[in-house]
This record gives C-alpha cells, sequence and structure tokens, in this order.
C-alpha cells in the first residue's frame, strides 16, 4: 500500500533539511552490520567479504578482526600453506590466537612460516591436524619460547607420533606452573569431536599411565573412584585403555559392559542405560549422541533401532522370494 503523502506517479518527499538519519549512504554496509563483524566465524567473515565493496574494504582493512583466527569445518580440509599465511597475514603481524581443527593441508613449513610472521601467538591450537608432525611442533614451539615467550596454551590430540620426549620439551616451553597435573580431564565424545573450550591446562595431551603413549587422558566422574587413590589410577587412563559412559564420563568395568548393550558403538554405565528407551525389538537404547538414528518413532517415543529393521527387512525379503 502506498503512503498517503505519496502517489504512483510522484516520488515520496524528500526529508527536511537538516533532519538526524541513522541510515547508511545508499550502497554502504549498515554500521550495525560492521560491528557485527568481530563476532563473525571466519567462513561467514569470507562471505561478507564478497557481498559489497564497502563490506569487503571492512573485512580486509581492520586488523583487529584477524587477531583471533579459527579455521573449522567445512574450511578445515580446504585450507592450505598459501591460504592460512594470506589470511594470517591481514592480522599485520599482530596474531594472537591461531586455532585449526583438523586442517590435514597445513605443514609444518607453513605453520613456522606464520609463526615467524607473527611471533606474539599465545594460543596454538592445532588437534588432529595429520599434515604436522612432533617434530615441527617442537620447533615451531621453540621458535615462539626464543622469541617472545609468550606462548601459554597449545593443542596437540591427534597429532601423531608425539613422544614422552616431544612432550617434556614442550611443557619445558610452556608451562609455568603445577597447573597441569592438578586439573582433572573428564571425558566427553565432544572433546574428540570439537574443541573443548572449558579446558584451561596449558597443554591438553598427557601421557596414559597405562599404555604410555601421548593422548587425551581422563579422570574418572564416579565419586568412588576419585577417593580411593589405587582405583582412581587404575581408571585414569585414555580412551582405548579405559571404557567410559558416554553421558557421564565414569568408568566401565567389563561385566557392566555386558549388561548394558548399545544400539550403537558408544557405551553407557549402568545409571544413564536404564534412563534411556529401549528398542522395541532388542531392548537396546541409543545413546543420547545417536538417537537420531531411530526408526518408526511412535509418538508415545517407542522405536526400532537400525539393526532390528534390517533384519526385519532381511526376513520379508527372504520370504517373499517363496
Amino acid at each position: 500500500m502506498l503512503p498517503t503523502t505519496a502517489t504512483a506517479s510522484a516520488p515520496p518527499p524528500p526529508p527536511a533539511a537538516g533532519a538526524a538519519t541513522s541510515a547508511s549512504s545508499p550502497g554502504e554496509p549498515h554500521d550495525a552490520l560492521l560491528l557485527a563483524l568481530g563476532y563473525m566465524r571466519l567462513r561467514d567473515l569470507l562471505a561478507c567479504a564478497r557481498a559489497c565493496r564497502g563490506l569487503r574494504d571492512a573485512v580486509a582493512g581492520d586488523p583487529l578482526l584477524w587477531r583471533r583466527l579459527t579455521v573449522g569445518p567445512p574450511l578445515s580440509h580446504r585450507i592450505t600453506d598459501e591460504a592460512l599465511l594470506a589470511l594470517t597475514d591481514r592480522a599485520g603481524g599482530r596474531l594472537r590466537s591461531l586455532h585449526l581443527l583438523g586442517c590435514p593441508r597445513v605443514s609444518d613449513d607453513g605453520l613456522l612460516r606464520v609463526v615467524q610472521r607473527n611471533p606474539d601467538v599465545t594460543e596454538l591450537f592445532v588437534p588432529r591436524c595429520s599434515g604436522l608432525t612432533a617434530d615441527g611442533l617442537v620447533k615451531i614451539i621453540q621458535f615462539l619460547h626464543e622469541c617472545k615467550g609468550n606462548l601459554s596454551h597449545v593443542r596437540l590430540h591427534g597429532i601423531c607420533k608425539m613422544t614422552n620426549d616431544h612432550l617434556d620439551v614442550i611443557k619445558s616451553l610452556i608451562c609455568r606452573s603445577s597447573q597441569q597435573d592438578a586439573q582433572a580431564l573428564y571425558y566427553n565424545h565432544r572433546v574428540h569431536e570439537v574443541l573443548n573450550t572449558d579446558d584451561s591446562r596449558p597443554i591438553d595431551v598427557d601421557v596414559c599411565p597405562l599404555c604410555r603413549n601421548v593422548r587425551l587422558v581422563f579422570d574418572c566422574t564416579r565419586k568412588d573412584c576419585r577417593e580411593v587413590k589405587d582405583s582412581w589410577t587404575r581408571c585414569r587412563g585414555c580412551f582405548f585403555c579405559v571404557a567410559r559412559c558416554e553421558t557421564c564420563g565414569r568408568c566401565i568395568d567389563l561385566e557392566e559392559l555386558g549388561e548394558t548393550g548399545l544400539a550403537c558403538s558408544d557405551f553407557l554405565c549402568m545409571d544413564c542405560w536404564l534412563k534411556l528407551p529401549k528398542c522395541s525389538t532388542c531392548n537396546r537404547p541409543y545413546c543420547e549422541r545417536h538417537s537420531n538414528l531411530k526408526e518408526n518413532l511412535s509418538p508415545s517415543g517407542q522405536f526400532t533401532c537400525q539393526e532390528c529393521t534390517a533384519y526385519a527387512t532381511s526376513l520379508e525379503s527372504l520370504g517373499n522370494g517363496y
């Protein structure tokens, strides 16, 4: 509907002279959008830079937007050494935090070039970056230590061939107190899938007391295990050495594993297993992480697991064949 002050053949009257206006000039991004740039993820920030010339200049011309760089999915598998160097150069040598989450195409030489141009880095997170090596990371951390000595947090989970010797060297270059040994880390599947932002330890990995490999080492959430020293030592270990409940993170013994079968590949303790709805055929639940796999879900909550559905389908096919 047209306003009463205008007709179809005449444009609306211009605003009065001297009237204040908060709108941006035609073709220019709104001021609110410019303020929002600092809260955007990398993928959204790059998309905004392609929207118009004003946003492109705003994104490329503000080094503060690039002082904390996080490269995560879906850009992780696309980022190369050259692309990473181009992005970090936008910080103008003032990069403080670099999070590379599962970037297999980033190499030791490429990351070294980045830190050589940005020696003030205080956080270096490279979990599951399979293109990096333990020797290369030691060299990079050694450079940062000798240059500025400001590096305080690293994340190394998933780096291959990391040994106790590598870890000792890195600890000597980063850790300033005994906080690494005092703070516990409790198991959660999200630790393996995304960056654990609640972990304030200087280094995320440790030597597993059971297999002696350098991995994420989890403490038990069970009160009895925390109070009994010998038991706490036995159930402290990496994901491969100690079975843990997917929901609460407590340790699970072999007898309990046999009684708490799941329709998925994860583990649950008896307390968490009893709380979940079960498959109407095999009486096995899905953990919360795999609850989306339920089939034939009814309004009352009854469902059939994928394995039982496939088995019923195969029986039906055999029956139709005769």
